[in-house]
């Protein structure tokens, strides 16, 4: 059975990735848990923070996956500059702790989950492919997916590790929003857990190239959001995983 770390483990996003590794052992991390742990017979959570150098070099031990959500702590807090430092420092000197601790130990295997969001300067009439530069904001939470991303695949770069990183849309159960205005960048939860799932599988840690234009290299990138017909992202997440939640869209984009 093969051993995947899933940080952000106490996150929606994180339980959602672990009740989809079902043939698989989870280890679960998180900065606090609270009411939140997910439990079963095939799942580890342990307590510790990205920045604690020794708390994530246990978290890596003996694990064939690295599955970066990008998501904080819950206990995070509210507002206020000490949050956008927390974000910025989690992102960036975390992921770097994290995926340093992993390649020492042995793991050739990683994704990270950024966000659809580094492109909302775009004008909404601009199709945004896999190829578009991102414009992040300054707005800290859009900001630190895109630095972690960036981490990650300095790490693709300098090692023969195989990195994915999937920029994810809105997140929303498909039931919940019934009935609302479409929005075109709303994923249903399930189906990012079952992208991470496939995204997880692949290993391109052998490829010379570290990054190609056809996603040949070691480094990936996908758009993930629900199919629509002309919709405004445009990706290659299908080839991962063909989503499951459509949220009945047809007709042309408004």
């Amino acid at each position: 059975m093969e051993r995947v770390l899933i940080t952000g483990g106490a996150s929606p996003l994180g339980g959602e990735i672990a009740a989809a590794m079902d043939d698989c052992h989870v280890r679960l991390l998180d900065e606090a848990w609270g009411d939140t742990t997910v439990s079963g017979p095939r799942v580890e959570a342990r307590e510790g923070s990205l920045v604690d150098e020794a708390a994530v070099r246990e978290a890596v031990r003996d694990v064939e996956v690295v599955i970066h959500t990008g998501d904080p702590p819950l206990d995070l807090p509210g507002i206020g500059r000490g949050r956008e430092e927390r974000l910025l420092d989690l992102a960036t000197r975390g992921t770097h702790k994290l995926y340093n601790a992993a390649i020492e130990a042995g793991v050739r295997r990683f994704v990270y989950g950024s966000t659809l969001e580094i492109f909302d300067a775009y004008p909404e009439t601009v199709y945004v492919s896999e190829f578009h530069r991102p414009l992040p904001t300054t707005e800290p939470a859009s900001l630190a997916r895109y630095l972690g991303e960036i981490t990650s695949r300095e790490f693709a770069r300098d090692y023969s590790v195989s990195v994915t990183t999937l920029r994810l849309g809105r997140m929303v159960y498909e039931e919940d929003v019934a009935g609302r205005d479409r929005d075109l960048m709303w994923l249903d939860w399930r189906d990012a857990a079952a992208t991470f799932r496939a995204a997880s599988t692949l290993d391109r840690s052998s490829e010379m190239s570290w990054c190609g234009l056809t996603f040949s290299g070691r480094y990936a990138l996908f758009h993930v959001c629900a199919p629509a017909e002309n919709s405004r992202f445009v990706g290659r997440a299908h080839t991962l995983h063909e989503p499951v939640h459509g949220f009945g869209w047809k007709g042309e984009r408004t």
